[in-house]
């Protein structure tokens, strides 16, 4: 069995809306019903949580019953930070492996959730990325260029990110009792020494943060019907 956790606690400030941007509405839809109905529609997925503010949980509600969202078992409040938000949502999993998914990332395809899958099968751990096509500068201090990174080796990490729950649980306990908040899923297993299988994403699963990136998901949208 696996589980998703989709994780839409944020505040948005970026989008400078008066409103959670999962909440905006993508064509013909929210962001998160987009995001989640990616997974609802995935064979392998077998329960759903949404994670959300504690005032939002109503909302969140009706876009799953209006959207005919039959998997998600549980819509829970976040917590002050990604992480306990995440932990909070982890704690309603009942699938052996968990994918943990940002609920702005409303353009992940099956492909990519069917990828993550199989790799953590293999591996344990695995996250979706793509390759940095920027040249990437490692910076001082002060400011100026200390040195040219290897783009090779460089990957931009996206969500969703697939672990076996017990293991990602258990990370999530240990980082709360040692008292550290790190920026992500990966972030806290690197830190206990787990590896993590890099699946190759998507350009297009981008993460919905600013007005440009609306119009941007807009046209993608729009492509692919």
């Amino acid at each position: 069995m696996v589980s998703a956790i989709i994780v839409a606690a944020g505040r948005g400030s970026r989008m400078g809306a008066k409103i959670n941007k999962v909440f905006l509405k993508l064509l013909d839809k929210e962001v998160l019903a987009h995001t989640v109905l990616a997974f609802e529609k995935n064979e392998s997925i077998s329960q759903i949580v949404i994670v959300t503010g504690k005032n939002d949980i109503d909302r969140v509600s009706k876009i799953v019953s209006d959207n005919g969202i039959k998997k998600c078992t549980d819509i829970v409040p976040g917590g002050e930070t990604r992480q306990e938000s995440v932990y909070n949502g982890l704690l309603c999993a009942k699938g052996g492996t968990v994918l943990i998914h940002d609920g702005a990332r409303a353009l992940i395809s099956q492909t990519e959730i069917d990828n993550v899958i199989a790799d953590c099968a293999n591996y344990g751990a695995a996250a979706v990325g793509v390759p940095c096509k920027d040249t990437l500068k490692a910076v001082d201090d002060n400011g100026f260029i200390a040195g040219t990174v290897d783009r090779d080796k460089t990957y931009r990490i996206q969500t969703p990110q697939a672990f076996l729950t017990d293991m990602i649980l258990s990370a999530h306990k240990k980082a709360a009792e040692e008292g550290l908040s790190l920026t992500d899923d990966c972030a806290l297993l690197e830190r206990y020494g787990v590896k993590i299988k890099v699946t190759g994403g998507s350009y297009e699963n981008i993460k919905i943060t600013t007005p440009e990136d609306m119009e941007t998901a807009k046209n993608i949208l729009k492509n692919r019907e």
